[in-house]
């Protein structure tokens, strides 16, 4: 069954119940995303993708289509809000983009472009969370963490189901932790899985670190708006 709902004044059809984010895309209109794999639950964590439906803000990622839907996603009111939200990811972490392993693949770094930001307007932290190295070959650069909670949710041990990141304390106090003795147990490919589903820089496997050289990365051949408008399954 199919519905109508209207993004920004024009009307799109759409399967009743898909997510709206998903549904944006497949329609050109591009809503920025942090924590948001397509395909995957959603977490609705990171409020990037933030819009205005039927007069009130909520994250897209969160909401199935239903008929006659109104939708505002480039409003400037909403949009100053995402922005926001980006910012304040940025002043709470250390993401200092010029030497991170990350750059060029980075999401918070591409959705940070793409929003226009230039710096942020709140007051930068510059949080000091020990590094974890204890695994055999994964490296945790906690600095860098946005609590997406992508690692948390999607990466487990593959015998017993069990988590190998979670979130210990709340707050400025939030701290990425692993389960080393479950993440020694990762296949290598669960290895490369992990580091990059992480949207920034936080989960790294050793050994690797600048593995794509400048002027081939990701985001620097094409923007991460180009590749959530042709729904890359990455």
């Amino acid at each position: 069954m199919s519905v109508r709902i209207t993004i920004d004044g024009k009307e799109y059809k759409a399967g009743d119940g898909a997510t709206l984010v998903d549904v944006a895309a497949d329609n050109g209109v591009y809503i920025p995303t942090l924590c948001y794999k397509r395909g995957k639950p959603c977490l609705g964590t990171c409020r990037t993708c933030s819009v205005r439906v039927n007069g009130n803000v909520m994250a897209a990622c969160t909401v199935p289509v239903a008929d006659g839907m109104e939708v505002e996603v480039n409003e400037p009111e909403v949009a100053n809000m995402r922005k926001m939200l980006v910012e304040l990811l940025f002043s709470e972490g250390n993401h200092n983009c010029p030497s991170c392993e990350k750059s060029g693949r980075c999401e918070l770094q591409a959705v940070g472009y793409e929003l226009e930001m230039m710096v942020s307007r709140f007051p930068y932290r510059f949080p000091v969370r020990p590094r974890e190295h204890a695994a055999k070959h994964i490296w945790l650069e906690r600095d860098r963490c946005i609590f997406c909670q992508r690692c948390v949710q999607f990466i487990r041990d593959r015998e017993t189901g069990q988590k190998i990141f979670s979130i210990d304390h709340r707050g400025s106090h939030a701290s990425i932790e692993i389960d080393v003795k479950l993440a020694d147990r990762m296949p290598p490919e669960q290895v490369r899985e992990a580091a990059r589903l992480c949207p920034v820089g936080c989960i790294l496997e050793k050994g690797v670190g600048y593995d794509q050289p400048i002027g081939k990365r990701k985001f620097e051949i094409k923007s991460i708006r180009e590749r959530a408008l042709e729904r890359e399954r990455q």
